[in-house]
């Protein structure tokens, strides 16, 4: 059902990855501009576009996720598809902040550079939730 608390972690997951990254700054360069989504989408570096997709795919991911509330099988291993590439993001996300020149001040290089380990976290409160889901419908199959 879609009232469960793991739809409300999908939904987090949602707007961490479809909704924030249009409105916080991922990184920001040495002029001072902060780098959002917009900025990744109007780019013409590949490297970019490769963040814009991912992020992208990981907010699709959680919607079809949150929409396969019937399959709770199925709805833990898209999950795990987007943890896994909530972790490749990450990855890509720490590599540009290693890569950009200045101080290292989390503060200053951007606040939504941390947005896919947020998603990671409730992708796994989510498969959690699932899981007691799943063990409480096969208990009461057990006593039928």
């Amino acid at each position: 059902m879609i009232q469960r608390i793991q739809s409300i972690y999908l939904g987090l997951v949602i707007v961490l990855s479809g909704v924030l990254v249009f409105f916080l700054d991922l990184w920001v360069e040495v002029n001072g501009t902060g780098i959002t989504m917009m900025h990744l989408l109007n780019s013409k570096n590949y490297y970019q576009i490769v963040l814009a997709v991912m992020f992208l795919a990981v907010a699709v991911l959680g919607l079809i996720s949150l929409l396969m509330f019937k399959n709770r099988m199925r709805q833990k291993r898209i999950n795990g598809v987007n943890i896994l590439v909530n972790l490749i993001l990450f990855g890509l996300l720490i590599f540009n902040l290693l890569s950009l020149s200045g101080e290292f001040k989390d503060s200053l290089k951007g606040i939504g550079i941390w947005l896919p380990l947020g998603s990671i976290v409730l992708l796994f409160l989510a498969n959690r939730a699932i899981q007691k889901d799943e063990n409480l419908v096969k208990s009461v199959d057990r006593i039928r």
